[in-house]
């Protein structure tokens, strides 16, 4: 897990696990957010915020969630699968072949 990954969990966890479990949709989500669907989410250079997510990541869930744990494991694997993530990733996979190591 990168860094970025483990940040972006770390604000997940931060953020939904005020939500009263089991969660059966995104809206029950969005009071647990500071700014509701503005919240932003940083970590290295990527910024989310919850509305983004929640458009993009609709098909990656799959309501109800009975804990926080799977419904950060089910935004990650969206993140990654709608490449809202994967620039920044990829540096850490195949670093620049220009850059000196």
């Amino acid at each position: 897990m990168t860094d970025v990954e483990a940040e972006l969990r770390n604000q997940f966890r931060e953020a939904f696990s005020r939500a009263e479990f089991p969660v059966t949709s995104q809206m029950e989500l969005v009071p647990t957010l500071p700014d509701g669907p503005a919240t932003k989410f940083r970590a290295g250079d990527v910024t989310l915020t919850a509305m983004e997510m929640g458009l993009k990541l609709s098909a990656h869930q799959d309501f109800p969630y009975e804990d926080v744990d799977i419904l950060i494991e089910d935004v990650m694997k969206g993140l990654r699968a709608e490449e809202m993530i994967w620039a920044c990733l990829w540096g850490h996979m195949y670093p620049d072949p220009g850059s000196s190591q």
